[in-house]
């Protein structure tokens, strides 16, 4: 496939050439491998994401339209960074993981409060916008994989569809834990055990890689939303009273020894 797509874009270019350019300089993959350490940094990531959102709009005070127009533009930044790489640097990759965690956070906050949408009304807007980008690069891309190299418009849908689903998992956390009844403690419990359900139909069934790997992407962001919550709330409500300011500090120290950990795993690699 490949082959044929570059043969296409280069009048002249023989198949045989092509394979050959494929061989002699292969695609090079800027995306973390999918294993356990990834979903760990993942859950870090989001959950900070949650801690550091609610410590610029509420604890600072700047509000969630501001908070959210700051945000959005250090993740243009750091995808800017992302982008223009050549390899998998792991701190620029969670680096953007954590500015749309941050982002969705008061984009979340400001449609759901600031705007009065209310979190169905929320969740179910931006659900459409998420399956509508996942589609779409489903129909430009004719695949959706996320554990192999990609072209630069794909790693646009990859990075977008990330950004939509950590602002729907904000909201989808922020249901369960005020308007469910649940709280907060039983909201982490009910996703913790959907991800557990995604884990086993990942070993014991031949369903969709991808499609389980988006399904969990989505879950792990209110699983951090509702643990960010359990963390920064007072006990009287249900946390553990650390605040913004303490699970921001906590949270950021275990992301960034995962995060030199990955660096360093990646260092001792062979070539």
């Amino acid at each position: 496939m490949a082959a044929k797509v570059l043969e296409g874009r280069l009048p002249g270019l023989t198949a045989c050439d092509a394979r050959l350019c494929l061989l002699e300089c292969p695609p090079v993959n800027k995306l973390p491998r999918i294993n356990l350490a990834f979903w760990i940094m993942k859950i870090s990531a989001t959950t900070l994401g949650e801690t550091a959102g609610d410590l610029l709009s509420m604890t600072l005070r700047v509000g969630y339209a501001i908070s959210s127009l700051i945000l959005l533009g250090f993740f243009a930044a750091t995808l800017a960074g992302q982008l223009s790489s050549k390899r998998y640097h792991p701190p620029l990759y969670w680096a953007v993981i954590v500015a749309t965690s941050t982002a969705g956070t008061t984009m979340s906050d400001f449609m759901d409060r600031t705007l009065e949408l209310g979190y169905p009304l929320g969740s179910a807007l931006l659900l459409t916008l998420l399956l509508a980008v996942l589609a779409l690069w489903r129909r430009t891309e004719h695949s959706l994989a996320v554990d192999r190299a990609m072209s630069r418009r794909a790693e646009v849908f990859y990075w977008t569809a990330i950004l939509f689903s950590n602002t729907l998992g904000t909201a989808l956390g922020d249901f369960l834990a005020d308007s469910s009844g649940l709280g907060f403690a039983g909201g982490a419990l009910l996703i913790g055990s959907l991800l557990a359900v995604v884990v086993l139909l990942t070993f014991l069934t031949r369903l969709s890689r991808v499609a389980l790997f988006w399904v969990a992407f989505v879950l792990t962001r209110p699983f951090g939303a509702t643990l960010g919550d359990v963390l920064t709330k007072a006990p009287a409500h249900g946390g553990l009273g650390l605040g913004t300011w303490g699970s921001s500090a906590v949270l950021s120290t275990i992301l960034v020894g995962l995060v030199l950990r990955e660096s360093l795993l990646l260092r001792k690699a062979p070539a």
